[in-house]
């Protein structure tokens, strides 16, 4: 008996619900408070205290556009968010981190600061980790457009005490904090000179900087701060011919309301270039005479001072379209390759317009799919939950949801069932009897989509973490450009009709055939539970392959059960979505985990920075289980040859950072680097302290040349 439209509409609505509760959770925030213009709350990155004393919070912001608020030097105008704890309870200290800012110009007066969206991280110590966190905090703040209106609001939060777990907004607070200034010694920045040459009037000057780091600066940017009563404005910046030496001519005034020696007081510089984004803490000495003229250096043009300078948007279009075409040699795609195959040869000996219109629909469910997926990313990013490339694999019901789906196709294709389209869908096109409608090969496309994501490839890492640090048409144009790779072969054959109506006409070999597709897609299945073993434990994942099974059996057999076939196939089908719920992941490492952790150790980003100062080399390898071109670097790269022998070789620190379940610092550390994706991997040593970053797809070469730099 065939699924009927009603039936089919079923199972969907179902899988959506459950889609739906799959991206619930308990939130951690504050109200929503504040001005129109301008909503602020607190949120926190974990649902609970844990055991550690301090806990990560941020302060908020969305404001409408043209409108801002202040960083922490506001500029000509403007002052700070200003929070006091004093009504909080459990709280020792709060310290409000500053994520770089942007500089902006109206009507002569220059004022730094954040528009449209910011959070600023909270690092929160507590007294008792026993004890609720009970936060009542008064805020103050400015916020300002072409007129400027002062807010003052409580906002308030409660932390409950026990095992902390990542919150929803773990890991946008924690993109944030990853844009708090570093160190500026510890990333390579060091200062050569800090002098003060003050106007004849002793009242305004220019203090000059001159530093020196171990990287080309492209387009630098500098913020001076010093004692209240000096005023700082927009530096002049020059570059050494080599790009690694800059000069800074930072203009002030108010020299002369300082009560006490100008160089006893401390200044502070951030610099921000790239991604960079770095903070040194200084004295000054007094320059005599004035201002000496700076010889063989360029002066940064103003363009290049703009924040993040970088990449143009269509050379990024121009590499999401080449890596999404790559995409489609990935190993996660493979499975797709079934359903290619079998669409290409249903063509055989049929109607050349047929083909086209088939392959365009392919192509039409390849980029609609893009596009919906962007835009899930762009409500995710608005509402500040987490987002990734191939992140939903995170998800147990993602994957028991994916799981099911195969399965149907895997049903499909050995004929236990027929899927009857609505006739508007499926009959949007010419059909004969060998060929399905244009709505089943526009599922085709959306469902290679679908597999496509927990993959990298090549200039697919750039492009996507381009998109997602970037608006919502950038996320769109990005997006667009993916799917308009990953559906090149089908506009091909869409182009070359003949490629598909050459070959033999379908007969008795072609249910073979689907049969032996059939058994990949069920292959394919089999890796989506080896996923769920790491995040459900190896018990529940027996019980939800006896469910899997029992399911095809009710397929199978469907003619034998008859009225019954349909309850008993949704019973099971339900069913598996409930067991994550009563299991626990297994602490036990697997045989090849456990060989792995002679070489391994856990990802500490700490222990990175000690390791390079003490001489040592570390190669950091951002995985999880549901990665398979991280399986592939692994089996092909990692665990071979001379790399293997590097890694474990005395000097050398082999450091994993599982992202198989969601983790906070991880993404953190992703954002650091504008990733969003993996595979990631990093190498660090004396002669590299910033890292190497090496492409997607590892070779022996990339690994042994980047280790041997880091070395210097």
């Amino acid at each position: 008996m065939p699924l009927t439209y009603k039936k089919l509409r079923i199972f969907i609505l179902m899988t959506l619900a459950f889609f739906s509760w799959m991206g619930e959770s308990s939130a951690q925030s504050s109200d929503w408070k504040g001005i129109d213009k301008a909503q602020v709350r607190l949120i926190s990155a974990s649902s609970n205290l844990g055991s550690t004393g301090e806990i990560l919070l941020g302060l908020e912001f969305k404001l409408q556009k043209g409108w801002k608020v202040y960083w922490r030097s506001p500029g000509d105008a403007g002052y700070p968010p200003e929070l006091d704890w004093e009504k909080s309870k459990n709280l020792v200290s709060a310290d409000l981190r500053w994520p770089r800012p942007e500089r902006f110009m109206i009507l002569g007066l220059e004022t730094i600061g954040y528009k449209k969206h910011v959070i600023y991280p909270i690092q929160a110590k507590l007294n008792d980790t026993k004890t609720d966190l009970n936060i009542n905090a008064h805020l103050r703040f400015l916020t300002c457009s072409e007129v400027c209106v002062p807010v003052e609001t409580d906002l308030e939060i409660s932390i409950p005490a026990g095992p902390a777990l990542a919150s929803e907004h773990a890991q946008i607070i924690n993109q944030f904090n990853s844009l708090v200034p570093l160190d500026a010694q510890s990333q390579g920045l060091n200062l050569k000179s800090a002098t003060l040459y003050p106007d004849a009037d002793k009242s305004n000057g220019i203090l000059r900087l001159h530093l020196q780091s171990n990287w080309k600066m492209n387009a630098p940017d500098v913020i001076t701060e010093g004692p209240i009563e000096l005023a700082f404005f927009k530096p002049k910046l020059s570059l050494s011919g080599d790009q690694k030496e800059i000069f800074i001519d930072a203009p002030f005034d108010g020299l002369q309301f300082l009560e006490s020696d100008v160089q006893d007081q401390p200044f502070t510089l951030t610099l921000m270039d790239g991604l960079r984004a770095l903070e040194l803490s200084m004295k000054i000495t007094l320059g005599a005479g004035p201002l000496p003229v700076l010889d063989g250096v360029v002066p940064v043009s103003e363009n290049a001072n703009a924040l993040g300078a970088g990449l143009s948007l269509t050379t990024i279009l121009g590499l999401a379209v080449l890596g999404g075409l790559i995409l489609n040699l990935m190993p996660c795609v493979l499975p797709v390759l079934s359903l290619k195959i079998l669409g290409l040869v249903s063509h055989g000996g049929g109607n050349p317009k047929t083909v086209r219109l088939s392959f365009l629909a392919s192509s039409a469910g390849i980029i609609f799919s893009f596009l919906v997926l962007a835009g899930i990313l762009i409500l995710m990013k608005a509402t500040g939950a987490s987002i990734g490339w191939g992140i939903q694999f995170q998800q147990p019901l993602f994957l028991i949801a994916l799981s099911l789906i195969v399965i149907l196709f895997a049903c499909n294709m050995w004929g236990f069932f027929e899927i009857h389209l609505p006739g508007w869908l499926s009959d949007l096109g010419e059909r004969s009897s060998r060929t399905r409608g244009l709505g089943g090969h526009f599922m085709t496309g959306a469902f290679a989509t679908l597999l496509a994501t927990p993959c990298s490839a090549p200039f697919l890492g750039t492009a996507v973490g381009f998109a997602l640090s970037r608006g919502p048409l950038d996320i769109l144009w990005v997006f667009s450009a993916l799917g308009l790779g990953l559906s090149l072969p089908y506009l091909l054959i869409a182009a070359f009709p003949n490629i598909a109506t050459c070959l033999p006409k379908p007969g008795a070999w072609m249910v073979v055939l689907r049969k032996i597709l059939g058994l990949i897609l069920l292959g394919t299945a089999v890796w989506l539970l080896s996923i769920l073993v790491v995040q459900i434990g190896q018990d529940a994942a027996l019980i939800l392959s006896a469910i899997f099974v029992l399911f095809i059996a009710v397929l199978a057999f469907k003619a034998h059960i008859k009225k019954g076939a349909i309850p008993l196939a949704l019973s099971f089908f339900i069913a598996a979505f409930f067991i994550p719920s009563f299991s626990t992941p297994d602490q036990t490492l697997s045989v090849d985990e456990d060989l792995a952790e002679k070489i391994w150790m856990k990802f500490d980003q700490a222990e990175i920075t000690r390791r390079v100062a003490n001489g040592e080399v570390v190669f950091v390898d951002v995985t999880a289980k549901w990665c398979i071109t991280c399986q592939v670097n692994k089996n092909l790269v990692l665990y071979q040859g001379d790399v293997f022998k590097a890694l474990s070789s005395e000097g050398v620190i082999a450091m994993k950072a599982d992202w198989t379940n969601p983790d906070a610092v991880i993404a953190a550390y992703l954002a650091s680097f504008s990733r969003y994706a993996i595979p990631f991997n990093v190498v660090y040593g004396p002669a590299a302290p910033n890292g190497i970053t090496l492409p997607e797809l590892l070779s022996e070469d990339d690994v042994l040349d980047a280790l041997a730099q880091a070395k210097g």
